[in-house]
């Protein structure tokens, strides 16, 4: 079973790693049989599952939800969890209220955006022995402030900050850091900054490795593709071809058959 320590020994050995979201115990089931490093149980449940038009509305209860569904799911993999909006800003009690929801629902780690007020909250929860996973640049909680799911770092003043908080981030005991959409050079930059892994999103390859949303990969929203995102199947026709042919055969009696059900009652005993 691969574990938090073994995110430095793949950097150390120039291994690339790899990491996928997961919000449900049978997806999770699939990816407990892959050589998918770790999992994350994002605060994208909200946007990818429950149809927000942002991340802002995932709650701490959403999150352990999914968190225990996924660790039902994959026993062997590395479980992080995000810690949703606001839920590390309302004082330190209800953030590591937060955090013991998680950790109690299956997650080995949790997630934290931003640096900018959380140092001393990350080393709290690191002394407390959790291991955090911090997030810098395109940080979906901060989408109003943004004023959209925009690419951060484009200036210089902005790649030295995004390189300063990682440097900070890593000091405060985080073991790793997502890197999300940023222009490669910086991430570059910030990887070779820091001895931490860091874990890109849209923002090229030189980085410790790299995340996807799982639905993203596997093509299950035909309506929506980002751009950083391959697509390595198209599900989402695949999945409706399927249900139409089952529609299909129900209409013309193809379905069920025999062998499909039982025919006639069992002999009743005594």
């Amino acid at each position: 079973m691969k574990n938090i320590p073994d995110f430095q020994k793949w950097k150390a050995a120039g291994k690339p790693i790899t990491m996928v979201t997961c919000y449900d115990a049978a997806t999770a089931k699939i990816l407990n049989a892959t050589s998918v490093d770790s999992i994350l149980i994002g605060d994208s449940c909200a946007m990818v599952v429950h149809g927000f038009d942002s991340t802002v509305h995932a709650t701490v209860e959403m999150i352990a939800a999914h968190t225990a569904a996924v660790r039902r799911g994959a026993p062997d993999k590395v479980i992080v969890a995000d810690l949703p909006f606001l839920s590390n800003r309302k004082g330190i009690d209800h953030a590591m209220d937060a955090v013991d929801q998680l950790m109690k629902a299956g997650a080995n780690a949790v997630k934290l955006e931003r640096r900018k007020g959380n140092v001393q909250l990350v080393e709290h929860i690191v002394d407390s022995g959790v291991p955090v996973m911090g997030h810098l640049g395109l940080t979906p909680q901060s989408v109003n402030e943004f004023g959209g799911f925009k690419m951060q770092g484009k200036s210089s003043s902005a790649a030295k900050a995004l390189v300063e908080d990682a440097r900070m981030l890593e000091q405060a005991g985080c073991f790793s850091v997502v890197l999300e959409c940023i222009p490669g050079d910086v991430a570059e930059e910030v990887t070779r900054s820091v001895s931490i892994p860091t874990i890109g999103i849209g923002c090229g390859p030189e980085v410790s490795g790299q995340v996807l949303v799982v639905n993203d990969l596997l093509g299950m929203d035909a309506q929506f593709q980002p751009r950083f995102a391959r697509k390595y199947d198209n599900l989402s026709e695949r999945i409706a071809s399927a249900v139409d042919r089952y529609c299909a055969d129900v209409q013309s009696a193809a379905f069920p058959a025999t062998g499909e059900y039982t025919s006639r009652l069992a002999k009743l005993e005594g």
